[in-house]
């Protein structure tokens, strides 16, 4: 007799899984007592003249372990993705009504009550540190409205602010502009990206891949946490 399992043991692994059954039979419980089972029927149709080696019967009690090992270790990671999806959520949540930087190139102008021209902020996020930064504003046509110099810039993100005045001294009309910078470090240009403001204003569910995502409005649509690149 060998030390392969027969039918009896084969019928008693059958009737194992039939009992793990209502507990799900591909859980790493139902697994572990069908193993069990295994091992029991095969130690009891053993040939007594070659018995099963205990390196053999260690081998499968590792088998046994490494199911439940893993089978705790997905429980443990969905409760982990769960507590992150909330995390995120809560997070979100207390972004409403502030402003932030996240990717574009808009700036908007407007004068309050008193006539005083305002502009929103944008912003510049750069891989290495820069000698100088040029930022260049241009209005609806294409048309330049002011160019001027941010100087040395730091990696990172960094927000400034257009005073809403143009190269000629006058004081740009209200409405949307865009926004583009130049970076450079001595005599070699830099990657260069530029944000713009928006307010978040309210946050979205998360979807199926547990991303949450915030509401920039109408003009700058939505936006996930990780393309926020500064808080104002």
């Amino acid at each position: 007799m060998s030390n392969t399992i027969d039918s009896n043991a084969l019928n008693a692994l059958g009737g194992a899984s039939g009992l793990a059954g209502g507990k799900g039979d591909n859980s790493a419980e139902a697994l572990s007592e069908n193993f069990m089972t295994m091992m029991i029927t095969q130690l009891q149709n053993q040939d007594p003249l070659k018995p099963m080696e205990n390196q053999e019967m260690v081998s499968q009690l590792a088998q046994i372990n490494t199911l439940s090992g893993i089978q705790e270790l997905n429980e443990t990671l969905e409760s982990i993705g769960s507590q992150i999806d909330e995390g995120q959520a809560l997070e979100a949540a207390g972004l409403i009504g502030q402003g932030v930087l996240v990717p574009g190139d808009r700036v908007l102008v407007g004068r309050d009550g008193e006539g005083k021209v305002n502009a929103t902020p944008f912003g510049v996020e750069l891989d290495e540190p820069a000698d100088n930064v040029t930022a260049t504003i241009t209005d609806g046509a294409g048309q330049v409205v002011r160019r001027y110099d941010l100087g040395a810039v730091d990696a990172g993100v960094s927000s400034f602010l257009w005073e809403g005045d143009t190269d000629q001294g006058n004081l740009a009309q209200d409405g949307a502009y865009r926004v583009s910078v130049e970076a450079t470090r001595g005599d070699d240009g830099l990657p260069a990206s530029t944000l713009n403001y928006a307010q978040v204003n309210a946050v979205t569910p998360a979807d199926e891949n547990g991303r949450v995502r915030v509401d920039l409005g109408a003009i700058h649509g939505q936006a996930s946490l990780a393309e926020i690149k500064q808080i104002l």
